[in-house]
């Protein structure tokens, strides 16, 4: 049976408190008209970022029965979505997931989330590193950050990165399976002050930019909301210049929104200011193609 409403597995962790992944990402993807069933690999009392002495559930060992149970209702999915993952076991039973769950016209979206700001989370080692380039692989869809990229292709940070080296680096993403590469974070050579999102779709062989003003504040959890209404969007039928537009200026919005407040910068974006922006139309767009 057809869904009724867009249906995605979302597989990520909770944290209680601190807004990012499953916590926005169900918010978002619903007032987007989608159906979240999440799948959680960790749940936290607070993300891992500024806050100390959180409580960490890891759920590696239910996962499997858990996914075990949806298997029985022979649950449909549209889309399947993963982000933070916290072991290479939980890596492989994502890939598991997307082979067993794998639906013709299916939206494979991956966050290889690994790093920032030219860093690998202290979490992770070059193992893992390793490990997420076997998932890209099976992803329709990645969104790496400018660290996560040079860390896939095991190049180093780049402090500023040219146009076509920044092409050369997609297409090498590309050919390692993803239909479509988008890199977030990419800073901008001739604008200290705009960073840019870049993507390439192989089926047209084109690419995208979409630029933005840089504010100086670092909110967790933007990663997910920008993958969040990326996906959303293109599930609504959007193109991919479209879907990219969407996201930046979503989340541009919900960090000016936040950016006025003296306002912890941990607890991440005030999601809730903003989330009615979802349901009005495309007026005005700033992608460019390159």
């Amino acid at each position: 049976m057809k869904n009724i409403i867009p249906r995605i597995a979302a597989i990520h962790d909770l944290s209680g408190f601190g807004r990012c992944s499953l916590t926005v990402i169900i918010p978002i993807l619903s007032a987007m008209g989608m159906q979240v069933c999440p799948l959680p690999t960790a749940v936290l009392s607070t993300h891992t970022g500024e806050f100390e002495n959180y409580k960490f559930i890891d759920l590696t060992e239910h996962m499997e029965e858990y996914i075990a149970h949806w298997k029985s209702l022979d649950i449909k999915f549209n889309s399947i979505y993963s982000g933070f993952l916290g072991s290479s076991r939980q890596i492989s039973i994502v890939a598991d997931f997307i082979n067993e769950f794998h639906q013709p016209d299916q939206l494979v979206v991956v966050d290889p989330v690994l790093g920032d700001d030219g860093e690998l989370y202290a979490t992770f080692d070059h193992k893992m590193v390793n490990k997420m380039g076997e998932l890209v692989k099976l992803a329709d869809i990645i969104t790496p950050n400018i660290t996560e990229a040079a860390l896939l292709l095991n190049e180093p940070y780049p402090e500023s990165i040219q146009q076509e080296e920044l092409k050369s680096w997609i297409l090498r993403l590309a050919d390692q399976g993803p239909k479509t590469v988008i890199i977030t974070s990419v800073p901008e050579s001739l604008s200290k002050n705009k960073t840019a999102v870049v993507a390439y779709n192989s089926s047209d062989k084109r690419f995208w930019k979409v630029s933005c003003d840089y504010i100086p504040a670092n909110y967790p959890g933007t990663g997910d909301v920008f993958t969040s209404v990326l996906v959303g969007s293109l599930l609504q039928g959007d193109s991919l210049p479209i879907a990219l537009d969407r996201a930046v200026q979503f989340v541009s919005i919900a960090i000016r929104s936040t950016f006025g407040y003296q306002y912890p910068v941990r607890e991440g974006v005030l999601i809730e200011r903003v989330l009615q922006n979802l349901k009005a139309p495309v007026t005005l767009s700033s992608y460019e193609i390159l």
